[in-house]
């Protein structure tokens, strides 16, 4: 897998012709596609790089003003899938980090742009489900390490004006720390 591509979409109908149209495009694998709240689509795919830039715009273009935030993530940290599929193995660490956005799309992005930027474990990246169509990232490490991480994640461009708020709880409590995953 050479990139990962996303679209967010506030209709559910839209979205489910944006995927079908974004799968037909190209050469490109499906992640995963959704509904969620409140009534928006998430589309996650991958596959090298050219083919999810145009599976992102044949989905955007067939998504239309329904679109709204869409990405394509070059070598795409493998960790984020594991977060975003909850398969990540962890252990108490010195911090834990929190950034909380308004979409999903900004949180894969930044999630993508901490892990690259810092020694981190990514613990999840919740999407859309639940929390009124936000999404947040949790990530473990040195504290050090843990505001580089949330830093390089909030500066990510696709976050910009998405992100809700940061957290970074240094000696967390273990039963803090468990719930998290």
């Amino acid at each position: 897998m050479d990139a990962v591509g996303f679209i967010e979409l506030n209709s559910i109908a839209r979205g489910a012709e944006a995927a079908d149209m974004a799968l037909k495009t190209s050469d490109i694998q499906l992640v995963s596609s959704f509904a969620g709240c409140p009534g928006k689509y998430y589309l996650l795919f991958s596959g090298k790089t050219a083919a999810v830039q145009e599976a992102v715009k044949a989905g955007t273009r067939t998504g239309g003003e329904c679109v709204v935030d869409s990405a394509v993530i070059s070598n795409v940290h493998p960790d984020v899938i594991a977060a975003m599929t909850k398969t990540t193995k962890q252990s108490l660490k010195n911090a834990v980090g929190v950034m909380e956005f308004f979409g999903v799309t900004a949180a894969v992005c930044a999630a993508d742009a901490a892990v690259k930027a810092a020694d981190v474990d990514l613990i999840e990246i919740r999407c859309g489900l639940g929390i009124g169509g936000k999404a947040y990232v949790t990530l473990s490490g040195d504290v050090a390490a843990v505001n580089a991480a949330v830093a390089a994640g909030t500066a990510r461009e696709n976050a910009g004006g998405m992100t809700v708020g940061t957290s970074v709880i240094p000696n967390p409590d273990k039963e803090l720390f468990e719930s998290l995953f």
